[in-house]
Order: structure tokens, then C-alpha cells, then sequence
């Protein structure tokens, strides 16, 4: 019998060297110098997290009082996988050619879509990745889709001015990267968003999407967006969202 028929899905655990080990890897760092305290230090805290049979096999001092370390331990719980549900954006995905295809018989028109990475945060990779011409990993942007007008406004872009570009290019779509989300400040950027658009009577409108590292679709729902995309995602799952969205909801002749 191979080891995938003896999975209990009811029942799953890490794996390591044999299914059901439990074996598990840590990499963090403790305040503290690298000494021989510090690391039944490390092996205490693993213990106190549930884990059995901790064991530093790497320590690595930082200077200044700071120890770096890895290690292994198993892991003595499990999680029910066939309970789990995660939502996730609800759309066929089509590659480039099948979302200019799907513009052309659909919509037939040219759509507008206006992005940005919105607040203080100054990393553009996110959006350049999606919007920008050549795209990222062999997956081209917006910019190269035929029937896709585009705008790419940058980093560090208040929430007003993009929302009053995409007012002035009449947009079918809104897209924010937030990248920078320590303290969780992509959140209040992001409510502030959606409210400076409801404000304008505009949230049932438009399309608009979040992305980033730690922007999921169920929080990007709950923040009043249409579609949160995460790390893996490309152009063509924000475009194919984009434009079914927009013959879904009837924005076609807004």
C-alpha cells in the first residue's frame, strides 16, 4: 500500500523522513548571547509551543546579545484538512489571449484600469508586477493585453489621487499593492480607500482589487474590496477576475 492511501485526511500532520513523523523546522532569533543557556533556552520555548524532542542544530551569534538559531522538533498535533475551507476569488482563469478574447466578445470595448501601491509604502514590485508591460516570470502585464488601457501611478500615491485618476479616465477597475504591512498598516490604507469611493457613490461602479503578502481575499472581502490576490498571483488572474467581474455586475455600458 503507498503511503498516499494511508493519509487520514481527518488527521494530517508534518512530514519529515516517514508520514506522520511530525518533523518540523524553526528558524528564529532570541535576545540573548549565544551560550549554552541559550540554547536550553531555545529547546524550552519549542516545548512550551507542544513540541516534542527539540534539538538546536545550528546556533549563531549575532553580536550584541542576539542568537540565531535552528532547529527540529515534532510536532505532536494534527489538523482535520477535510474541514477546511478557504475563500478564494471565484473566477475561471484564462491566460492573456483568452481575457483579450473574452474583452472582445463580451464587453467590446476597451476597459480602463487604474493601479497604484497606495499610502506611505514605496515598494512598486507588487504592481509593476501585475500592470507593467513585461510582467513578472515569463507573465506579461497589463500594459500588454490588448483592449486593456492602463495606469500604473506608482508608489507612494494617496488614496485621493488615485481614486481622482481613475474618476478623470472613467475606470472600469482599481488595483492597490500594499507590500508594506508592518503594524498592519495596509488595513486602515485600504478601509480609507473604499470609503473615499463610497463616498463618491461610486463603490457599485467599479471594480476594485488588493493585493500583496499579506492581503488575502477573505480580508480583502471584509475591507469592502471585490478580490484580494496573494503572493503566486499573476496578470492573468487579476485581468480574468477583472473583466468577468465587470459583465457580471453589468458595468459593461456604465
Amino acid at each position: 500500500m503507498s503511503q498516499a492511501n494511508q493519509i487520514d485526511l481527518t488527521k494530517i500532520k508534518p512530514y519529515g523522513d516517514t508520514l506522520n513523523d511530525g518533523m518540523m523546522q524553526f528558524s528564529f532569533t532570541l535576545p540573548v548571547p549565544c551560550t549554552d543557556e541559550a540554547k536550553e533556552a531555545a529547546r524550552q520555548l519549542l516545548m512550551k509551543m507542544g513540541m516534542d524532542e527539540p534539538a538546536v542544530v545550528h546556533a549563531e551569534d549575532l553580536g550584541v546579545g542576539f542568537t540565531y538559531f535552528t532547529m527540529y522538533a515534532k510536532c505532536t498535533h494534527t489538523v482535520d484538512y477535510s474541514s477546511i475551507h478557504v475563500p478564494k476569488v471565484e473566477s475561471d482563469v484564462m491566460d492573456k489571449y483568452g481575457v483579450e478574447d473574452y474583452i472582445k466578445d463580451n464587453i467590446g470595448r476597451d476597459i480602463t484600469i487604474v493601479g497604484a501601491c497606495t499610502g506611505t509604502d514605496a515598494h512598486t514590485v507588487g504592481i509593476d508586477a501585475i500592470m507593467n508591460m513585461k510582467g513578472f516570470d515569463g507573465h506579461y502585464g497589463l500594459e500588454r493585453y490588448k483592449g486593456v488601457e492602463t495606469l500604473n501611478m506608482g508608489s507612494q500615491v494617496p488614496n485621493e489621487e488615485l481614486l481622482a485618476k481613475a474618476i478623470e479616465m472613467n475606470a472600469d477597475a482599481i488595483i492597490v499593492s500594499q507590500v508594506v504591512t508592518q503594524k498592519d498598516v495596509h488595513i486602515p490604507n485600504l478601509t480609507n480607500l473604499i470609503e473615499l469611493i463610497e463616498a463618491e457613490g461610486l463603490r457599485d461602479k467599479i471594480v476594485v482589487c488588493a493585493g500583496g503578502p499579506r492581503v488575502s481575499h477573505e480580508l480583502a472581502k471584509e475591507l469592502g474590496y471585490d478580490a484580494g490576490f496573494g503572493p503566486g498571483t499573476y496578470a492573468e488572474h487579476v485581468a480574468s477576475f477583472v473583466v468577468q467581474a465587470i459583465v457580471d455586475r453589468d458595468l459593461i455600458n456604465r
